[in-house]
């Protein structure tokens, strides 16, 4: 067994090397008061399973002593944040079209019944997040013209379904191996919702490691097709709200960081001239 330090989760996770030298497993300790969440999260593995996603198998959770366990299968190779800028534009491209194919794979599975609409909560956490706003310090820049985007836009969402969102698609829960798509990994951030609302990360994180992978992602979710202007409007819409829900995350949670999460709500500000345009520059 040897522990994994990697990664900003409290479990404690270890890599499991098999008697017959050629399995793998992971294997994560966690407290009783989190049994429920993994249970879900477990549930939520098998059903990926009967969509053939790419992710780990889950194969036994329960309770040792004080501790709460969840076993699964290990994907073997690295994290895509660290390695993708070593490979070609192309290789980078293709890892991207890979991942767009399982995160269309993962937006098959709808929400259960008792979860209310994505448009209810996420006006109303929006809503909170915008009074929050208004009455800290922080300020950016052209905020009424970011604001007045998001009320022309905030009515495309009534409609928009209620599926499995894996809510931190991103390169660092990507695995790749010998420069090929591996897996994903990391499903206990999960939520339910409107699928487009996973690609914001994209405009956040992603395109500032590789831009070649955050269009194969597109792509490879539109099975290789260009997405429409629906699609970028929501886009753009969600981008716009994550402006504000921002500046208080980071306020809350790590102040510390505020200049550098600001300089990434700068970048993507940029990318898109503050919603004047909804096709983001690095797109095209």
């Amino acid at each position: 067994m040897i522990e994994i330090k990697k990664g900003f989760s409290a479990d404690e996770k270890f890599l499991i090397h098999m008697q017959d030298g050629n399995s793998k497993l992971l294997l994560r300790m966690f407290h009783l008061e989190e049994l429920e969440l993994k249970k879900t999260e477990y549930s939520i593995l098998e059903r990926m399973q009967d969509y053939q996603v790419t992710c780990s198998q889950p194969l036994s959770i329960g309770v040792v002593g004080n501790r709460g366990y969840l076993l699964t299968s290990y994907i073997e190779g690295k994290d895509a944040e660290d390695e993708i800028s070593k490979y070609s534009e192309q290789d980078q491209f293709t890892i991207g079209i890979e991942a767009g194919k399982e995160l269309r794979k993962m937006h098959q599975l709808s929400a259960p019944e008792h979860i209310s609409s994505w448009y209810s909560r996420k006006v109303e956490k929006h809503k909170k997040y915008i009074d929050a706003y208004l009455a800290c310090e922080v300020k950016v820049k052209n905020d009424d013209k970011i604001m007045k985007f998001i009320d022309e836009n905030i009515h495309l969402m009534k409609q928009r379904p209620n599926l499995f969102q894996h809510d931190d698609f991103t390169l660092g829960n990507i695995i790749v191996n010998n420069k090929k798509f591996a897996g994903v990994i990391d499903f206990n951030r999960y939520d339910w919702g409107d699928p487009i609302h996973e690609f914001l990360k994209i405009g956040i994180f992603t395109r500032e490691v590789s831009i070649p992978f955050s269009k194969g992602q597109i792509k490879g979710y539109f099975n290789k097709k260009e997405p429409d202007e629906h699609f970028w409007r929501l886009y753009s819409l969600y981008l716009a709200m994550c402006v504000f829900s921002t500046v208080i995350w980071t306020l809350k949670t790590i102040p510390t960081n505020m200049n550098e999460m600001l300089d990434k709500v700068y970048m993507f500000l940029e990318d898109h001239d503050y919603f004047s345009r909804i096709k983001p520059k690095w797109y095209l």
